[in-house]
This record gives C-alpha cells, structure tokens and sequence, in this order.
C-alpha cells in the first residue's frame, strides 16, 4: 500500500448528520451552520470574533484589505514576508499592489526576527507571519518588534488549528489571524477558513467584504420567527465573494470535536520519528520552539541529494512532500533572489514526512528504513 504525506480523515456518519439537517433545512448557503461554527471556534479558541471563509486565501486577502482600507495604506507600501510558504501567503500583498519584501527564516523555518529588522524602511506597514507545520518560532520576538515599530501584525495561521502560545491558542496576539480547513489540513473540511479579528468594528466590516460588500446577508435579513424576508439592503464597500457555506460548515463542526484528540496523536507521531531518526546520518529535524505546543501539521527534516532521496522513497511507495520552494526562486518574487540565503538552502534540503492520522508505528519504521537507506 503506498504511503503518503497527507491522508485525511473523516468522521463520515457524523458529518452526513450535519449535512442532512442543511438540506432538510433548505438552507446551504451562510448563516446556519456557519454562525454555529463560528461561535464554536471562538469558544475553542477563545478568540473574541471569527469569521468564516471559503479559504484561508480569501481570509489573507481580506486582512490585507481591510488593513489597508482603515489604516489608509497606499500602493507601493511594504510588507514584510517569509519566503517559505505557500505562494497564496504572498500573492495576496500583490492582490493589494502592495510589496512583499523578503526577509530570512530561522532555524524553526519561520521568520528570523533579526532579519526582519534589518528589512523595516519608511514604507513598511505589516509583517505577515506564517507559522509553519504549526510551529510558532520566534513569534514572541515578532510581536514586540511590531509593537516597537507600530507594525500590524497578520498571523497566517493555515497549518496552526490547535496549536498553543505560550499557553493559550494562537491568534490573540495578531492584529488579525486566518485559519484554513482546506481538506489535508488538521481540521479538515472540503476546503474554508476562518478569519479572526480581535476587535467588532473590524469583524463587521470583514463580514461585509466577504459577502459582496452589502450591508446585510441573506441569512440576517431572514426573519426566522415570522418567516418573512426583508429584501433591501445597501452595499457601502466594493467587496467580494469569499464567505463559506453550511454544508461545508458541517463538515467542520464535526471535525473541530476530534481536533484536540487528532493533534495529539500527530505529535506521538512525531515524537516517534524523533526516536526512529536519532541514528539516521546526514540528516537534521526541525525542530519545534519550546514555548509552542504544536499543531504538528508537518513533520520536516532536511537531507543531502534530495530529489535522490525522494525518488528513492518513491521506489518504495513512500510519497513525501516539500513544503516548501523558496517563493524567490519562481518568476514573480525573483526580484528578491539572493536576499534570504537561509531560506534557499532550507529549501533544497526539506522534506516532509508522511504525517496522518491513518499512518502507523510500521509505517514509519517503514518509512525510516528506506530513508536511511537513501542518504546514509
């Protein structure tokens, strides 16, 4: 059977429960199951206001707007960003014809706070920050230099549900933090986000945006106990469509009641790769921050002659990932190449190990055997 990097699981019976009741309901679009989620993110999390999204892009793009909307940032304005992550992290800024200005990663694979020092000008406004396989790096460094410099701060938070700060979940900190539900992420739904401001002025107003820009959704403008429907409504902002829908709430409401017990089981995982590597040549683990209690989305190790290893695995079956190129080296964002040296070696030398909730101690025992095998 062959293994690979990301498997996701469903409580199925449970889910279809939920859906049901949607379509029972007539109603599928948002409101309903997406208000019921919404609040119960925020009582998991204890965020103050959360917003639910179709992805954790929209999410991203929406804090960068409406950032830029109420703190009157202007085109050109610079935000300060990390080379490793998925390309939606950084093709957001330009969305907003603002600039993504590089800066290096450390060695938890996040922002390096000294660089991103060296990376302020006149013309910075925000620095995004994205923890990375659920690990917060030197995140608390981050904060007091964008409270140092009068900076927002965008927590890009894709792979950080369940992941704990310095004793609390993640996101309190950040002027605005986004979740993702995509289907291989930790809580898994179809694909949705969320989008989390910390203050209600803000969580109206992306609520708007979301929707269009119009000034009261469907779902408000239903009046459920006399089953009437109040047709008008304005449209202050020029906004998008980029809200979530219930049917795929579903799946998330009953995914969110196993988060904390799926975590738990990745970071044994984890820990049981740490135990299996410990002989392996040649080989370095990330390593996880000591005041982070890790989400675990990822597992990452770097290796010499990685496309050799890697197709060595795939011999056997084994289907890692790389998560992930340096943004730098594709056409868009070369105007940055050379500037983060440590991101450009990370990113010839990661891999991600399998890491679900379907794999096994044999499966790993598999997994690093061959592995020792390829680079030893």
């Amino acid at each position: 059977m062959p293994i690979n990097v990301f498997v996701p699981k469903f409580h199925t019976e449970e889910i279809l429960s939920e859906i049901r009741e949607c379509l029972d309901k007539g109603w599928t679009g948002m409101g309903f199951k997406t208000i019921e989620f919404e609040n119960k993110w925020k009582e998991y999390t204890g965020l103050p206001f959360a917003h639910f999204l179709n992805s954790n892009t929209s999410g991203l793009h929406l804090a960068v707007h409406q950032l830029k909307m109420q703190n009157n940032w202007n085109e050109g304005d610079e935000i300060i960003t990390t080379p490793i992550t998925f390309v939606s992290t950084n093709h957001v800024i330009l969305y907003e014809r603002l600039k993504p200005v590089f800066a290096d990663v450390d060695q938890y694979l996040c922002l390096d706070p000294d660089d991103v020092v060296r990376k302020i000008t006149p013309k910075t406004r925000a620095v995004m920050y994205v923890g990375i396989g659920g690990n917060t790096g030197q995140y608390g460094r981050i904060i007091e230099i964008c409270k140092k410099h009068k900076l927002k701060l965008i927590l890009d938070a894709a792979h950080m549900a369940g992941t704990k700060f310095c004793g609390k979940h993640i996101g309190h900190e950040a002027d605005v933090s986004v979740f993702s539900y995509q289907a291989v992420k930790n809580l898994p739904s179809a694909d949705s986000g969320m989008i989390c401001f910390n203050d209600e002025e803000s969580d109206k107003l992306v609520r708007q945006l979301s929707w269009m820009g119009i000034s009261k959704d469907t779902y408000q403008r239903f009046n459920k106990n006399e089953g009437s429907y109040k047709w008008r409504y304005d449209v202050p902002n020029l906004g998008f469509k980029y809200h979530g829908n219930s049917v795929v709430a579903s799946i998330a409401l009953v995914q969110l009641k196993y988060l904390d017990e799926d975590n738990l089981y990745r970071n044994l995982l984890a820990d049981n790769y740490i135990n299996l590597l410990q002989k392996t040549p040649n080989l370095k683990i990330v390593s996880i921050a000591p005041d982070c209690v890790s989400s675990r989305h990822l597992f990452q190790v770097l290796v010499p002659n990685r496309d050799n290893v890697i197709q060595t695995l795939y011999d056997h079956q084994i289907y890692p990932g790389v998560h992930y190129l340096d943004n730098t080296d594709y056409i868009m964002y070369h105007y940055a190449k050379g500037t983060c040296p440590q991101a450009e070696y990370y990113s010839e030398h990661l891999l991600s190990l399998p890491l679900h909730l379907n794999l096994t101690e044999t499966d790993q025992q598999q997994i690093v055997e061959v592995l020792f095998n390829a680079i030893k």
